[in-house]
């Protein structure tokens, strides 16, 4: 089997990107990677947004087309690099269930986080999009109550994100110190391609604070 062309990865350290990276990492494909320093503002320079006009990050560049969006970059990589077995196939039974969860993360998940850090009133039940907080999280939870990853017993790409969506949960106190939540994280953010990543953000972000202070 050939092996895809060249990804280009654009990144900012210690930002939602850095799971992307971790993904990257744990696959152990070849790409090249573009820092963005977001101390500095080159998210909001007219060469990132021509990438992203949102001025996000992260975003992926694969035979001359951009992916944007989180999940939508996870989905992608781990199908072009079935031989990394961290999708399920497309006729494999839990790819419903796979597809499910990592939606659920940027539908349910994210809307209710950022509605608890800006303590803002939530939408009402009948018309919110992750119904309340508490079920939003047990629903996520329950399958983990009873085996040690959302799929079962083997790790998978919808992992490693949501692995890093309870770290940050938990390091901002928006999370219940739980168990089945620590343990998890545990598992999922010990792996060597997460601390990998870890080392290598704490270095780029001393190096991008450093330029940004110079610019001043």
């Amino acid at each position: 089997m050939s092996q895809p062309s060249t990804l280009t990865f654009y990144h900012a350290p210690q930002s939602r990107s850095s799971v992307a990276l971790t993904l990257l990492e744990e696959m152990q494909v070849p790409y090249e990677l573009k820092l963005i320093n977001i101390k500095a503002g080159e998210q909001r320079q007219a060469d990132y947004l021509a990438i992203n006009p949102l001025g996000k990050v992260p975003a992926l560049g694969h035979k001359g087309k951009i992916i944007t969006e989180q999940v939508a970059i996870f989905i992608y990589l781990a199908d072009l690099y079935p031989q990394c077995h961290l999708a399920p196939a497309f006729d494999d039974p839990q790819r419903g269930e796979y597809l499910r969860w990592m939606v659920y993360y940027a539908a349910c998940y994210e809307p209710a986080m950022v509605d608890k850090f800006m303590q803002r009133e939530p939408a009402p039940q009948s018309t919110s999009v992750y119904c309340d907080e508490h079920t939003m999280l047990e629903t996520v939870l329950t399958p983990l109550r009873n085996q040690p990853y959302l799929l079962g017993e083997k790790i998978s790409a919808v992992d490693i994100l949501w692995g890093s969506a309870f770290t940050w949960g938990l390091m901002f106190e928006m999370l219940p110190r739980l168990p089945v939540i620590t343990k998890y994280v545990d598992r999922v953010c010990s792996r060597p391609s997460a601390l990998k990543v870890q080392t290598l953000d704490q270095q780029w972000a001393e190096q991008h604070q450093a330029q940004a202070d110079a610019q001043k």
